[in-house]
């Protein structure tokens, strides 16, 4: 922030909330990837994790339904978390040609980890805020999302999800999502 004469800050930042709320989202998303690293995952794998653990036993028709996203792109990313011991695929007892999705106790764990990373995360970003700040942003952006008609605890990204590969890391094989450009 700049200082003018005696007024307030001046700062250097645009005045177009949108873009200021584009920005910090795009950093927030950024570091947030960053710092999944360590569980060798990606946002996206914390998204799907955290939805199975909320409805367990979502089919992956509709767990794509409220992701916004292609039922064929997610189905790559539940082989990863399967793979990765995260979660299970399980007879459904209704449907045979359905399976119902269900976080393992090492997914379980997996999300204690993503909880405890989310929570370090929000503190990071927030630092500048006090606490009656951060819960006055957090009223504010929820009223936003909710005229904008935004899934609650759904990232829109979801929904540009374009291809899912396996990278190489130094301590083996890391899973991460890519991104369609817009």
């Amino acid at each position: 922030m700049e200082k003018r004469g005696a007024g307030p800050p001046v700062s250097k930042h645009p005045q177009s909330t949108a873009f200021l709320l584009a920005q910090v989202g795009a950093h927030a998303s950024a570091l947030f990837a960053s710092r999944l690293r360590e569980l060798e995952l990606a946002p996206a794998h914390a998204g799907i994790l955290r939805a199975i653990a909320l409805g367990s036993g979502v089919s992956q028709q509709v767990l794509a339904s409220r992701l916004g996203m292609f039922p064929s792109r997610l189905v790559a990313l539940i082989d990863e978390l399967e793979t990765l011991g995260l979660l299970e695929r399980r007879d459904n007892a209704d449907d045979r040609r359905v399976y119902a999705l269900h976080v393992t106790e090492k997914g379980a764990k997996a999300l204690a980890d993503i909880g405890r990373i989310a929570r370090a995360h929000d503190d990071a970003i927030c630092a500048a805020l006090s606490e009656k700040e951060r819960a006055s942003l957090r009223s504010m952006l929820t009223r936003i999302a909710d005229e904008q008609e935004l899934t609650a605890g759904v990232h829109p990204g979801f929904a540009r999800i374009a291809d899912v590969r396996p990278a190489k890391s130094p301590q083996g094989r890391r899973p991460r999502a890519t991104r369609s450009r817009p």
